[in-house]
């Protein structure tokens, strides 16, 4: 096998550009590639946030958890983000992470682990080790997960080689990889506005009508009692929409629209679209009606969502309407309390477009983020 110098040469030989950032391991591979000559023809950037704060500013919000796959590819994905725009083409840039949590100077109630991430124009990949505790010491684990973070910047600039990372006979790495199709890799490099996938067959000229927006993180039991209501009300199919981007976070992976997807039945119609707020999602439908919760509700009328910008905030309200665009709305509990729509109070632009759902007919207090905190996600 070769040695950490000659993967690194052979890297910085590439025309691969790459942003790497890394949190609890793995800053290693930050000397590796620094210190050789030619670092300059490969890191944009290296970061390294590494307080729960700085990663939370890093990722634009707090992760379910710090150490996880999860965490690892949205780290991937704003260090590919920051790498497009730092000049060359999509294809030839890669954004790379690693979060883990290894040996301290204090006995470690969880695993010690490592995911380490890479995120391109084309591919979302993670690879993930529980290493044994006891057996190593913390410059030994450390020299192990840099060694795994070389090997994600070999295959991000197209190499075979890798180093021998050094497992024991009980340790694995776990890898998983999912190639986008073209239409995914089109909406995240904003080349298309929107993709259709199941259902009906839908395009950019077929009328929707009614529209069920969410992160479906996951698909749950309350959702779906929401779209059969709406559609009984509208008397017409419910399609639902996932946006890719969000206003603060990272773009979702290619990993994690696959999961999202593969939750919705073949004859179910998902739009993906890069549309995270309800003025952009009106111009991509104009006519029509969007299912949401009340809670929902209050975060389109309030202007904190508008950088406090009370007059941005009445005018997208103001297009949403001019485009015949309404909102279908099921009551939701928030902060311990079962909120109607009459219980909101909506500015003159947003209220007569909206219709409420009776509580009598449709009431579930369920919510993704519980279900992911009962699932352990």
């Amino acid at each position: 096998m070769p040695s950490a110098i000659e993967i690194v040469e052979a890297i910085h030989a590439t025309p691969c550009r790459i942003v790497l950032a890394v949190s609890g391991g793995g800053s290693g591979a930050l000397a590796s590639l620094l210190i050789a000559p030619g670092a300059s023809r490969t890191i944009f950037e290296a970061l390294v946030p590494y307080s729960e704060n700085a990663m939370v500013d890093f990722l634009g919000g707090r992760p379910d958890q710090f150490c996880s796959p999860q965490a690892a590819r949205a780290m991937a994905m704003a260090a590919f983000q920051r790498a497009c725009r730092y000049g060359g083409t999509a294809d030839a840039v890669a954004g790379l992470s690693c979060s883990a949590s290894l040996a301290t100077d204090r006995e470690k109630l969880g695993a010690h682990r490592a995911h380490v991430a890479l995120q391109s124009a084309d591919t979302t990949v993670t690879w993930s080790v529980e290493l044994e505790k006891g057996w190593r010491t913390r410059a030994e684990e450390e020299e192990l997960v840099c060694r795994l973070v070389l090997n994600a910047v070999a295959e991000a600039c197209g190499l075979e080689a890798r180093l021998d990372p050094g497992l024991r006979e009980t340790e694995h790495v776990e890898r998983s990889a999912v190639v986008a199709p073209r239409p995914w890799r089109d909406l995240l490099l904003g080349l298309t506005e929107r993709v259709h996938q199941g259902g009906r067959a839908g395009s950019a000229d077929t009328e929707v009508r009614a529209v069920f927006p969410g992160a479906f993180n996951p698909l749950h039991a309350g959702h779906r009692g929401m779209a059969r209501i709406a559609e009984e009300i509208l008397s017409t199919p419910v399609e639902f929409e996932i946006s890719i981007l969000n206003v603060d976070k990272p773009p979702l992976d290619y990993h994690e629209i696959e999961l999202r997807t593969r939750q919705f039945l073949a004859e179910e119609s998902v739009w993906l679209t890069r549309s995270p707020t309800f003025e952009e999602k009106s111009r991509l439908f104009p006519g029509a009606t969007f299912v949401v919760g009340s809670d929902t509700l209050a975060r389109i009328a309030d202007p904190r969502y508008y950088n406090n910008d009370a007059d941005a905030c009445r005018l997208a309200l103001e297009r949403i309407a001019a485009r015949d665009c309404r909102f279908l709305v099921f009551g939701r509990n928030m902060n311990g309390r079962y909120v109607h729509l009459a219980n909101l109070d909506l500015p003159e632009p947003l209220r007569p477009i909206c219709e409420e759902v009776p509580e009598e007919r449709f009431r579930a207090d369920i919510s993704s983020t519980e279900v992911r905190r009962t699932q352990g996600a």
